[in-house]
């Protein structure tokens, strides 16, 4: 496998190019945000058009974590249906999520038409694929859930699957045309871009070290300076890093790994998924399946393309390309990156108080730019409204994972057992 760049093909083709110094001084903000990735670069655009002095803190660079490291489809909705979204949370808490995330799509594509984001937006629907008999019942069910809430989704055959996704291996496909696909870097470099331009400030390799309540503000410190403000967002997800603060993001971090093959020759780029959508599979290690503007063969699966499995990893994405693919069978893979998910025991992401004007959004399980983007949104219009009632989910107090580090080794675990026994 040839590497390119770092290995992350997102890196290396993103045509948004943002840089900003790290934190040299101390500085006072309305708004301090943790975090350059979707949750938190969409909530310093929302305050700063508002008029709000934002400031935002980024470890390493924007998009860094897993919004750098994303598969980019622009999903409708969460990875659960959504009758266990109504069981997990309620009738009107669950019909309230549902009915935001539905529209997560129609938000993102608007900001990047509003804030002119050069991320290879494909507004073209996505296919959640059938892997087997069972996987098609799933469907099936799925497809009545979402008609019953007015989803504008299609439940197509094998052969409609086949033509549209140019191969044979799937029994069908749920398709829906609100979702698609974007380029994950560029559009979280274009947020905190036009975040920016609207009067936020960003600081890159600043990591946070301290938070603490001072009076009537908060005090972030990084770099061995101290940012004052009056409302907090921790929008750190997955990659939540130590931080000395009194409430902790607590989940289960799952690892996600792509392969990229050289673009496809022009007569297979017309052949496979020429409609430009975007598809993941009904298996239990979910597999998925995307290209880019340049007609590579984007592939994907749960698991770490850089732990101890890294060479299982590999393997399985080679064998499974050349069987949902074999007309690729003779395309190399030239980028191959991994990225974590923050995983939360009932899919559902959270929004928990930190103290007095400040919050912690995490929990995607999977689903970071819809989620991600109208989270961040509605908890910037939050903290400077001073009212909760806009926001997604109900915040709680405190949110607790059980087992997580032997979870998270579980998951890895089988993902590797998996890849090494299918994909043949």
């Amino acid at each position: 496998m040839t590497s390119r760049a770092d290995g992350n093909l997102w890196r290396a083709s993103s045509a948004v190019h943002v840089e900003a110094p790290p934190l040299r001084a101390d500085a006072d903000a309305d708004l301090v945000i943790i975090g350059g990735g979707f949750t938190g670069n969409a909530a310093a655009l929302e305050a700063a058009r508002r008029g709000a002095s934002v400031i935002v803190l980024e470890a390493e660079s924007v998009g860094h974590g897993g919004s750098g490291r994303n598969v980019g489809l622009v999903n409708a909705g969460l990875w659960l249906p959504p009758n266990d979204v109504v069981a997990q949370m309620g009738k009107e808490a669950g019909q309230k999520l549902i009915g935001l995330l539905a529209d997560a799509p129609r938000l993102v594509w608007s900001l990047i038409e509003r804030e002119n984001i050069g991320c290879e937006a494909t507004p073209n629907g996505t296919l959640h694929l059938a892997h087997s008999a069972a996987g098609l019942r799933n469907l099936e069910e799925r497809h009545r859930q979402g008609v019953e809430l007015g989803a504008p989704v299609q439940l197509l055959d094998a052969a409609e699957t086949a033509r549209r996704t140019g191969s044979r291996a799937f029994y069908g496909s749920l398709f829906d045309p609100r979702a698609g696909t974007i380029q994950p870097l560029s559009y979280a470099r274009g947020l905190v871009c036009a975040a920016i331009r609207a009067g936020a400030r960003l600081h890159e390799q600043t990591a946070v070290s301290r938070v603490e309540r001072v009076g009537d503000h908060w005090q972030v410190m990084a770099n061995g300076h101290t940012v004052r403000a009056g409302s907090l967002l921790l929008a750190t997800n997955a990659y939540f890093n130590g931080i000395d603060i009194a409430v902790r993001p607590q989940f289960v971090a799952v690892n996600y790994c792509q392969f990229a093959t050289a673009p496809m020759p022009k007569p297979l780029r017309a052949e496979i998924l020429s409609g430009g959508e975007g598809c993941w599979d009904t298996a239990l290690v979910m597999s998925s399946f995307r290209t880019d503007r340049e007609g590579r063969m984007i592939l994907g699966g749960i698991g770490d393309a850089g732990g101890r499995g890294a060479a299982v990893h590999a393997g399985w994405a080679r064998r499974k390309l050349r069987q949902v693919y074999p007309q690729l069978a003779g395309l190399t893979f030239e980028y191959s990156w991994h990225g974590r998910i923050a995983m939360t025991s009932d899919h559902i992401p959270k929004i928990v108080r930190l103290g007095p004007s400040a919050y912690a959004c995490f929990g995607y399980s999977g689903r970071g730019i819809g989620p991600g983007t109208v989270f961040g949104t509605r908890v910037a219009a939050s903290l400077l409204d001073g009212c909760e009632n806009g926001l997604p989910v109900a915040p709680v107090d405190n949110h607790r994972e059980r087992l997580t580090a032997v979870r998270a080794v579980y998951y890895e675990s089988g993902a590797v057992l998996v890849h090494a026994l299918t994909g043949a």
